[in-house]
């Protein structure tokens, strides 16, 4: 397979594959995703009865859930062009829903759509190091705002009089995990030699992990070092559209979860906004879980539960009916950002293949080296 160099594909020796391993995982992510739907959403609230609640929706609510998604699809592509100078805002949509699509039907398949990604950036003239920077700043962005969005929204609960003991902890297990990436972030920033120190750290750890598999050793602090000052340059132009296009991509997906909240009938009284977004928040952070494609089914299983337990002592409907009124706002929103974004992130990846008015290289096969592996050369 090849490696993506600051010159281009360069051709490596091939790596072994490991069918068994993936076949077990597909197998057990399968049977998850199966049990999930088959087994236990039927008994919180009956697929006919969901699917009524969701018919019954008028034209005017299903446009606007399709607007707003639509709208949070083009937040995503307007970060990926914040981060990466020269991107074409249809080369960014053709980038982020074909990567995505294969990190969600993939179990693990999050390394495939980087190299999905890598392939299509490096075939429109992108350097190795540019696509690095850009999956890396994009990565931290976002993962800083997941972490801090649950002890967002516990302020604002704690503000409201809504907090509860059980969401306290949490946040601030999160909020201390919050801190301690931000301050390893600065301290990279600020100096070369912390830099250099946590790179070579999280090489020996990334060894260890190796290891077992007869994987070489990697070293990478030179590379952390290097792309310190690539990261600083962008960071320092770019740093407001970075930041902006980031939380106006989280709060637009919150956005379609409220609305279609309210449009299945839940008011503000059964469940708050600010709950609404605390429920939101923390079903993010079950979605990193590594069992199913983009936390398929327990990502769900979060949205109802804690809908649920949110409105269930204010409902103004019998319990079994919010029930189903909050299952159906749970699917729903997966369904519109979760399930068409399958056939549209195949139908993008055509496009790529057929548009040859965008390449500057030929696409080659790769493999994906890490971000200080790729920085260092």
């Amino acid at each position: 397979m090849g490696t993506i160099t600051e010159e281009g594909p360069v051709e490596t020796s091939r790596r072994p594959r490991r069918p068994l391993i993936r076949g077990i995982q597909i197998a057990v992510s399968a049977a998850v995703v199966i049990a999930i739907f088959a087994l236990i959403l039927p008994k919180i609230a009956s697929y006919s009865a969901v699917w009524k609640t969701i018919t019954n929706l008028t034209w005017l609510e299903l446009a606007t859930l399709v607007a707003a998604t639509i709208f949070n699809l083009f937040t995503y592509w307007w970060q990926m062009q914040s981060a990466l100078p020269g991107l074409g805002f249809w080369q960014a949509g053709v980038n982020n829903q074909s990567s995505t699509t294969i990190a969600n039907i993939v179990p693990g398949g999050g390394v495939v759509a980087v190299g999905v990604a890598y392939a299509m950036f490096y075939s429109w003239g992108f350097t190795g190091s540019e696509i690095a920077l850009l999956m890396t700043t994009t990565g931290i962005w976002n993962a800083f705002l997941k972490l801090g969005l649950p002890v967002i929204a516990v302020v604002l609960l704690a503000a409201t009089g809504q907090a509860t003991s059980t969401l306290l902890i949490p946040a601030g297990i999160g909020l201390i995990i919050l801190v301690g990436s931000i301050l390893l972030f600065a301290m990279a920033l600020w100096k070369e030699s912390f830099a250099r120190a946590i790179g070579g750290g999280l090489g020996k750890v990334a060894t260890r992990l190796r290891k077992p598999f007869h994987k070489p050793e990697v070293h990478w602090g030179a590379g952390a070092a290097r792309f310190r000052k690539q990261t600083i340059k962008l960071v320092e132009k770019r740093w407001a559209p970075l930041t902006l296009t980031t939380i106006l991509s989280h709060m637009a997906l919150w956005f379609i979860l409220l609305l279609a909240l309210r449009h299945v009938g839940v008011s503000e009284h059964e469940v708050s906004t600010i709950q609404v977004l605390a429920v939101f928040a923390f079903a993010r952070l079950v979605s990193a879980a590594p069992i199913t494609p983009g936390g398929v089914g327990f990502v769900e299983l979060a949205l109802i539960g804690g809908l649920y337990a949110a409105g269930r002592h204010h409902a103004d409907v019998p319990l079994d009916v919010f029930k189903i009124q909050v299952t159906a706002a749970a699917l729903l929103y997966r369904t519109l950002t979760y399930g068409i974004q399958i056939p549209l992130g195949g139908f993008t990846y055509m496009i790529w293949q057929r548009k040859k008015s965008w390449r500057k290289h030929q696409p080659a096969a790769i493999e994906v080296p890490t971000i200080l592996e790729d920085a260092s050369r």
